[in-house]
């Protein structure tokens, strides 16, 4: 049950339309369904403004398809990150409606409003072997209602490219940088603009980049304000970060708060 939902409810309730017997039905007791392999949460929407998202590794499909199942006779929406193709295919079965990011290894099929408006999200990548990554973010920012654009292999080694587009860096409500080697393009990113920049520093790189290490350490170290950092190839929560700050943002529009509008 969303917030929108929830407000209905109440609502339905005020006005005598519901019990509140009925009410306390629908908004169930411990919040959560049992399966012995996995308790799925429920309330995870009501509390967090997304429902729970599905890990897939380590998981027998068999037991993916249960958890989308609950997941999706809840009415909500289903994300399911680091899916292979076997996977998609058994969701595909079970679920027709369901799409696939190959590159973004998501497998997603959103509820509620179809509409994508919500703020102006920037996923920038430092190369071309980054996009898997940023395409994790992207698609995680756009399954939580966000309008995303992209702006890909605008590394620090040639930073010109970067700055031919520096429009785009204005327009963005926040920025999720995504880069691996030794990760200075969130600096310079960070340098530039006056949003919130997110840095995802990637596993891509030469030896002495340890895995990511390298781009996580420089990351963490930038002398840029206003850059926050998740872990190595962590793609979903760059993009749950920034659609949770974009929706922070317009819930304060909504209030009357006047903030900017990308």
């Amino acid at each position: 049950m969303d917030e929108e939902e929830l407000e209905r409810l109440l609502k339905d309730v005020r006005d005598g339309k519901t019990s509140i017997e009925a009410a306390k039905r629908a908004l169930g007791g411990r919040g959560y369904e049992d399966l012995h392999y996995a308790r799925i949460d429920h309330h995870r929407t009501r509390r967090n403004g997304f429902p729970e998202v599905i890990y897939c590794p380590g998981k027998e499909v068999s037991q993916i398809v249960s958890i989308a199942e609950c997941i999706l006779g809840e009415g909500d929406t289903l994300l399911a990150t680091r899916a292979d193709e076997d996977i998609y295919a058994a969701l595909k079965e079970r679920f027709p409606e369901v799409e696939y990011s190959k590159e973004g290894r998501l497998v997603y099929l959103r509820r509620g409003s179809s509409d994508i408006t919500q703020g102006n999200i920037l996923v920038a990548t430092g190369g071309t072997s980054d996009i898997p990554v940023a395409e994790e973010a992207a698609v995680t920012a756009e399954v939580m209602g966000c309008r995303v654009n992209r702006l890909y292999d605008v590394g620090v080694a040639g930073v010109h490219r970067l700055l031919d587009n520096k429009d785009m860096l204005e327009e963005a409500t926040v920025i999720v940088v995504v880069a691996g080697m030794e990760g200075a393009l969130a600096s310079v990113v960070g340098g530039l603009v006056k949003v919130p920049v997110i840095a995802v520093p990637t596993s891509v790189g030469y030896g002495a980049s340890f895995q990511g290490l390298s781009a996580l350490l420089t990351m963490l170290n930038s002398c840029a304000s206003g850059v926050t950092v998740v872990n190595i190839d962590n793609g979903f929560g760059g993009g749950y970060a920034a659609a949770q700050i974009v929706r922070l943002i317009y819930q304060e529009k909504e209030q009357g708060g006047g903030l900017r509008d990308h």
